[in-house]
């Protein structure tokens, strides 16, 4: 069994979410049911999804999970877009939190790369 704690990817993605959490604290309140939910669901499914497939027993099931959390991240990476086009995050912060998420989509990539070769 995979201990996820060990995987840099997953330290990643965790603080990724934890700054999501921060900055969506700043967003307009009537958007607590919207955008912020939508964000930090996508946030957290990154490192949930990743822990999930830890406790999987084939290399197959653990890359299905692999493939969620990436599909969680571009999701994840269309809700920062969105952000900065409606003012609610500046430019500075959009771009700091795509850097964060396309390190973690290329690490999710190469793992699930990995994966495939074994």
């Amino acid at each position: 069994m995979r201990d996820f704690k060990r995987y840099e990817v997953w330290e990643k993605s965790h603080r990724l979410t934890l700054h999501i959490f921060e900055v969506t604290k700043s967003f307009p309140s009537d958007e607590k049911f919207r955008i912020i939910s939508q964000m930090q669901r996508a946030a957290y499914s990154i490192p949930s999804n990743f822990a999930e497939g830890c406790g999987r027993r084939s290399d197959k099931d653990f890359d299905r999970f692999i493939q969620i959390s990436l599909g969680s991240a571009h999701e994840l990476e269309y809700f920062v877009i969105l952000s900065k086009d409606l003012n609610f995050i500046d430019i500075t912060v959009s771009s700091t939190l795509i850097e964060e998420i396309n390190m973690v989509k290329k690490q999710l990539f190469s793992l699930s790369q990995k994966l495939k070769q074994l």
